[in-house]
């Protein structure tokens, strides 16, 4: 099932995107209020069979996507987890024995089909491709052998970067991360029953249809399964939760002269089993 967040007439719900239709499960009667809480009462399953059951409301172009959940209580970002994106830096330093983890804001992600914001601030926005992880129960001190158990199903990030302002300060890269509309979160949420999320899975991302990053799940140091584990130690992740696991290496920042995204590009990131999301590059006015 494909679950997507969107507005629809002025008013934000949620519903089953199938081909080119959408059935809108907020605008019926005793359905959760919004994503995050039909996966907090454990009712996607329940919500697909309802869908099955009932005619499109309306055509897929009749809809503004939103963040796939446009409410998560945390948003927990994976950097460097990619075996050769960490060889990419070419520092020396050996695999990192635990991962690298931040934080985002509900405010720096739009949804599908919406555009990222290049900063006046700044000229050194970046993408970064990731599969993205929604976490569907509760859980602290998961074990690893039970992760899948709380697993909503997946989506799709663009994990922009604004890259001087990572460097900002010694120990973060909290402001480079956080700009208002500098990634995006999309298109929908993919369950498990069409997709395994511990699976071998691939990222790709292109600007303006140039492939720039290509990686396979194989690949990452830290699996989804161990990324569950080791979270949910110091977290309590609760449904709704949003888990980006990292970007293969070919980030602009990493070519030389470095390729930054500038007004009008358009970035794809695509996960087979998930789709594309697709946003264009708009310039913040000063």
């Amino acid at each position: 099932m494909r679950f997507a967040s969107f507005t629809r007439a002025g008013r934000a719900s949620y519903g089953i995107v199938r081909a080119e239709e959408v059935v809108d499960l907020g605008a019926r009667a005793d359905t959760p209020a919004d994503l995050r809480d039909a996966i907090r009462q454990d009712r996607l399953a329940a919500l697909g069979d309802l869908a099955a059951t009932l005619p499109a409301d309306c055509s897929i172009s009749d809809i503004s996507y939103l963040p796939t959940i446009p409410n998560p209580e945390k948003i927990i970002c994976i950097g460097v987890n990619y075996s050769n994106r960490n060889e990419e830096y070419r520092d020396g330093s050996d695999a990192p024995k635990y991962p690298s983890v931040f934080m985002r804001n509900r405010d720096s992600l739009v949804g599908h089909e919406q555009p990222i914001i290049d900063p006046p601030e700044s000229d050194q926005l970046d993408y970064e491709g990731e599969i993205v992880i929604v976490v569907g129960k509760e859980g602290r001190r998961i074990p690893q052998e039970r992760a899948h158990e709380h697993v909503a199903g997946l989506t799709i990030m663009n994990e922009g970067s604004i890259r001087d302002y990572l460097r900002h300060a010694k120990f973060n890269v909290t402001q480079g991360k956080n700009f208002e509309h500098s990634g995006s979160l999309g298109p929908w949420l993919v369950t498990p029953d069409e997709l395994d999320p511990m699976g071998t899975l691939q990222v790709l991302t292109r600007v303006n249809g140039e492939e720039r990053q290509n990686d396979i799940t194989d690949n990452l140091m830290f699996p989804f399964r161990y990324l569950l584990g080791y979270l949910s130690t110091f977290y309590r992740l609760r449904p709704g939760d949003i888990i980006a696991t990292g970007t293969p290496n070919g980030a602009g920042a990493r070519f030389d002269p470095p390729k930054y995204l500038r007004a009008g590009d358009v970035v794809e990131v695509e996960v087979p089993g998930i789709g594309v999301l697709r946003n264009a590059v708009e310039t913040e006015a000063a």
